[in-house]
């Protein structure tokens, strides 16, 4: 599997920028290739969803720690809840494996028999450009149907009766639980109990955004100050670049 290290911050800004125009599939996969420089794109479109999104995890843990502040909204009342919890406790199962990636998984259902695999990197990257959400996760599920038959006869994956959809749904999020994981909530207001769904691709690229423009701002003011080159002040620690804008008023 692809080793990983923390990205610099030259790395790190590459990545952001490159992303600023793509899609969400895309800046995860530009994220995952900075702290896997060392591992060909290739191989890691084929990571599943959740193995990307573990590493994304690990990543996010190098970059900004473990601790997660957010906020949501209850789905019953509309009040404002204010999240905190940490990323190790967001490990949501067993993580898909090579061995388990060869063999298919199988539903049956309403007469119609199913063999299917888990997303890849790959199928995202391929569905990125799709118009709307529902024309998404039809061209993910034909992407992801290795065959399908009625009573010996083939059928389409655009024709599966949709209680067969959900089950090969619930199919891949069991052989791959870190592709989506669920955070129970409880609202102080109304004592409502839901879930909100984490997606650790989306809410990393935001903290890098944060992150980049905060670094593009410091060493604005540095080069400003002391005619440095960026290259340069990038190779700085944090920790001297606050302690160089602290001398200047920064």
């Amino acid at each position: 599997m692809p080793e990983m290290r923390p990205p610099s911050a030259a790395e790190l800004l590459n990545a952001w920028e490159r992303g600023l125009a793509l899609s969400p599939a895309h800046r995860a996969m530009l994220l995952l290739i900075a702290a896997c420089p060392d591992t060909g794109v290739p191989v890691l479109k084929q990571l599943t969803i959740g193995q990307r999104n573990a590493r994304l995890l690990a990543l996010r843990e190098w970059l900004f720690g473990v601790q997660v502040a957010g906020v949501a909204a209850c789905p019953q009342c509309g009040e404002r809840l204010e999240l905190a919890f940490d990323t190790r406790d967001l490990q949501a199962g067993p993580l898909v494996t090579d061995g388990d990636e060869g063999t298919p998984l199988r539903v049956a259902a309403e007469g119609v028999e199913v063999s299917f695999r888990v997303p890849k990197c790959e199928d995202v990257l391929a569905i990125a450009a799709a118009p709307d959400a529902g024309i998404a996760r039809r061209e993910l599920l034909k992407r992801c149907v290795l065959s399908a038959e009625r009573e010996g006869q083939p059928q389409s994956a655009d024709d599966l009766p949709q209680s067969v959809v959900s089950l090969v749904a619930e199919g891949m999020a069991q052989a791959d639980p870190q592709a989506t994981v669920q955070l129970s909530l409880t609202c102080p207001a109304c004592s409502q109990s839901s879930s909100a769904a984490f997606d650790i691709a989306s809410f990393l690229w935001t903290e890098v955004e944060a992150w980049a423009r905060r670094t593009l701002r410091d060493v604005h003011v540095l080069a400003t100050a002391y005619g440095w080159r960026e290259a340069d002040l990038l190779a700085l620690s944090p920790t001297r670049r606050r302690l160089y804008l602290d001398m200047i008023g920064g």
